[in-house]
């Protein structure tokens, strides 16, 4: 499923890959929360590609027709799932994302905005996963570099297996929704946002306040 919305400042693409959204009690919220708003094409990989047969030229034309990419997903063994890898190997082509003449990339912004079953302890030095989140994207920062784009920093959702009917749960969506309109807007903080560790934990002093 392909939702497409008004254009706005900057057209911002969400790359949402969860394997069993009937099952999800946070990524569904928090992607309907971006879904409306104008500006933003929610792309949903598993809806669109259920035996992975990615279409190479669709996704490329998405990705050109884009400013800001998100790719929304849960965080399965410290990355993500299977299809993100599908489609990074078959999408970022050099000659077309990277290397001689592999432009199509440049200049563009993205982040990880993901879902985690541990609290956010757990993702620090001293928890016991050992590394933050940023951390264990790297592999999403270098490609981010390699192919010219902007990476800030993921917007992590911990302990989503706790969220459900809580108010955490709103507001993380709120926050969602303010980031992606902020930085659809030009408003969020771009220098800031790809300096922090994790863009949910820093909401309020990234995005700039609306013009009156």
């Amino acid at each position: 499923m392909l939702r497409r919305m008004a254009p706005a400042s900057r057209r911002v693409l969400v790359q949402f890959a969860h394997p069993v959204l009937e099952r999800s009690q946070v990524n569904r919220p928090l992607i309907d929360a971006v879904a409306s708003l104008p500006g933003v094409t929610v792309n949903d990989l598993y809806e669109e590609y259920p035996t992975l047969a990615i279409d190479v030229a669709r996704e490329q034309e998405l990705l050109v027709a884009h400013d800001v990419i998100v790719f929304h997903h849960p965080f399965y063994w410290y990355s993500t799932p299977a299809i993100l890898k599908q489609w990074q190997d078959m999408v970022l082509e050099h000659g077309w994302a990277y290397g001689a003449g592999g432009t199509a990339l440049t200049g563009k912004i993205t982040f990880n905005a993901v879902t985690t079953g541990g609290p956010a302890s757990a993702y620090r030095s001293q928890g016991y996963n050992r590394f933050t989140v940023r951390q264990l994207l790297a592999p999403y920062e270098q490609t981010a570099s390699l192919c010219g784009m902007v990476y800030l920093a993921p917007f992590a959702v911990h302990a989503a297996l706790r969220l459900p009917g809580r108010p955490e749960l709103e507001r993380n969506r709120a926050a969602y929704r303010d980031i992606v309109a902020a930085v659809r807007d030009d408003r969020l903080d771009l220098a800031a946002a790809a300096r922090v560790d994790d863009m949910l934990e820093h909401v309020t002093e990234l995005i700039r306040p609306e013009a009156p």
